[in-house]
């Protein structure tokens, strides 16, 4: 089966839950035309849910409930992706994405940073809903996150950092995300499990992969100055290639450690999904 077969059979297990966030994601847009058409337009684009989908098959695994505040939880997290994406894309002044205009490109780069700004709001409403202080300061403290590996990234273009800034930044940028829509889910369950290394290992595999992926394909990091693991371990843009084989151990490194933390879980399909997930990242 190729990767979307079986990323589309691990999804199935929790369809429902993810068709779910999809028609969450359109609730509560209210922005004046022509912007919130293409606004919609964005938030229903097909999409992998990763974030999601992750946190659904560890909740599930753990026998727990998947109820309405679960699902106001990951279409925070899904609003806060989607709005990173809009950024990204005017700081990028990428001009296509998921096969359709930016919303820089259709319209330009002001009205992208306030649509962006906008779904944050958005999803600060779903999180504010859920009543809870402690995730409010794991929002906060994310996107605290997320923004300073932005701003590091950008500051040191053009520059090979060792690979010890890379993964801070990875870790920032990428995983911490995937740490707080998983973790959140355990706090809302009142669930004692420590999520966290898992979490953050999962997300971290994540990003390598992707950076091995842009390489390989359109190089748009490189061409942006953006240096990542390949680059780090071959110490030049020019051989990259030689850096590829060094990233995808550290990739399995990160796979084999997220694997260790659900080790404990209860053998059930879900728990057999998670790891099935994890042999996508490593393989696909």
């Amino acid at each position: 089966m190729s990767f979307s077969e079986k990323y589309s059979k691990i999804l199935g297990l929790v369809k429902i839950e993810i068709e779910k966030v999809s028609q969450e994601l359109t609730f509560g847009i209210n922005i004046q035309n022509p912007l919130k058409s293409k606004l919609l337009n964005i938030l229903n684009a097909p999409s992998k849910h990763i974030r999601p989908l992750l946190a659904f098959l560890y909740l599930k695994a753990l026998n727990i409930n998947i109820d309405d505040n679960q699902i106001r939880l990951q279409t925070a997290i899904e609003l806060v992706h989607n709005a990173s994406l809009i950024h990204d894309d005017v700081i990028d002044e990428s001009l296509e994405r998921r096969n359709t205009k930016t919303i820089n490109n259709e319209f330009d780069n002001k009205f992208a940073v306030i649509t962006g700004d906008y779904l944050l709001s958005v999803a600060l409403k779903n999180i504010t809903k859920l009543n809870s202080i402690p995730l409010i300061e794991m929002f906060s403290d994310t996107l605290d996150a997320m923004t300073n590996g932005e701003i590091n990234q950008r500051l040191n273009k053009y520059k090979i950092p060792t690979i010890e800034e890379y993964l801070k930044k990875t870790e920032q940028k990428t995983a911490k995300l995937f740490e707080t829509g998983l973790c959140g889910s355990l706090l809302i369950a009142k669930s004692n499990k420590n999520c966290n290394e898992f979490a953050k290992n999962f997300g971290i595999a994540f990003q390598i992969r992707d950076d091995i992926i842009n390489l390989k394909t359109t190089k748009s990091d490189i061409k942006e100055g953006i240096y990542n693991a390949p680059v780090i371990f071959a110490g030049s843009i020019k051989n990259y290639e030689n850096g590829i084989e060094k990233a995808h151990i550290l990739l399995n490194n990160y796979i084999e450690k997220a694997l260790q933390e659900i080790n404990d879980l209860e053998d059930n399909k879900y728990k057999t999904a998670l790891k099935e997930l994890l042999g996508l990242i490593a393989n696909g």
